[in-house]
């Protein structure tokens, strides 16, 4: 597993929003042993901070029994329960309150995690506190993959959007136990290579964004500079999608993130540099024309986890520079030297 020292930092700008102080503080000052406890603890900050703004209301409809007529009057069920000789009748009306689908999911990612064994007893009283503070009222909903899906539709803003994030990585992390009990364990989603690959990419394209101000940053499909008999056969070809590209007038960068291990592999006894990540940025490089006056060239960014690797080449008439980043060390240091890459 590739050591991180900053998860928090890693998560925040992968979601594309800046640490917050309070959750910084909170995290800093504790050594958390599996990536649920900061979950957690970020869960827990976020959603006091709603609470003390208080929770988003939306009109929902609902069905009831009423002594008064309120709304449309159900006028089949009410006689099917002779209603009207007792001065009582179904109504169906809307009405104001704080059951919308982020609040009541919310609500029930606290419920589970506040029964999770592995979290600290300290931390599940706080999420059973935080969950009675809920209106009594309030139905939670279970952290299902449909349910996640429904409230990533709504388009959430700010720190619902955020703690939404945090929700779908929980109920990743999540696996039902072997007993019969419905609990749940979690396994550390930092093993998760694939997710860890997306969450890495994410993390460097968005810091660029929100931390320099002298390339635009995106990611772009880069069209091949090839010609074939028919259109069909064209559509043939793979698209070529980079990771980050950062462009200015004078210079542009198309860089590769790859969250492997080690950026060398053993071939005959000796360390090489692995191939298809070599000929892929290569192949960037060929088929993206340059501005006039415009440099290009290209990196190939690897966590360092076994080994660090810095070696510059002139490929095709184009830089291109292998680098590892260390994750394990301080945040200040892993900012410098993203920013020192770009120099």
């Amino acid at each position: 597993m590739i050591p991180i020292q900053n998860l928090y930092y890693l998560l925040c700008y992968a979601w594309n929003r800046l640490p917050e102080q309070e959750v910084l503080l909170s995290t800093t000052a504790t050594a958390f042993h599996r990536p649920l406890e900061l979950l957690a603890r970020v869960l827990t900050t976020g959603t006091r901070r709603l609470l003390r703004r208080g929770l988003e209301n939306t009109y929902a409809e609902r069905e009831q029994e009423l002594p008064e007529l309120r709304g449309r009057l159900l006028l089949t069920d009410t006689l099917s329960r002779d209603l009207l000789r007792r001065g009582r009748a179904v109504c169906r009306f809307d009405e104001l309150g704080p059951a919308t689908p982020f609040n009541q999911l919310l609500l029930g990612a606290l419920t589970q995690l506040s029964t999770v064994r592995s979290l600290p007893a300290p931390l599940r009283q706080e999420l059973r506190a935080l969950r009675r503070r809920f209106p009594a009222d309030l139905a939670p909903t279970p952290l299902s993959t449909l349910t996640l899906r429904r409230v990533r539709r709504l388009r959430l803003p700010g720190t619902e959007a955020f703690l939404l994030n945090v929700l779908e990585l929980i109920h990743h992390c999540a696996l039902p136990e072997a007993a019969t009990t419905g609990r749940t364990r979690f396994r550390d989603f930092r093993r998760d290579e694939r997710l860890m690959a997306q969450l890495f990419e994410a993390f460097v394209r968005n810091f660029y964004r929100l931390e320099q101000r002298h390339f635009r940053v995106l990611s772009e499909t880069i069209q091949w500079q090839a010609q074939a008999a028919t259109a069909e056969a064209l559509a043939l070809l793979p698209a070529m999608i980079t990771d980050t590209s950062l462009e200015s007038p004078a210079r542009k960068i198309i860089l590769d993130t790859k969250y492997y291990a080690a950026a060398l592999r053993p071939r005959y006894d000796q360390q090489k540099l692995i191939s298809p990540h070599l000929y892929q940025l290569y192949a960037y490089l060929q088929n993206q024309p340059a501005l006039p006056g415009q440099q290009l060239g290209g990196i190939l960014l690897y966590p360092a986890a076994t080994q660090a690797v810095d070696v510059r080449y002139t490929l095709g008439g184009h830089s291109v520079r292998v680098v590892t980043l260390d994750l394990n060390q301080p945040w200040p240091s892993i900012a410098a030297a993203l920013l020192a890459l770009i120099a």
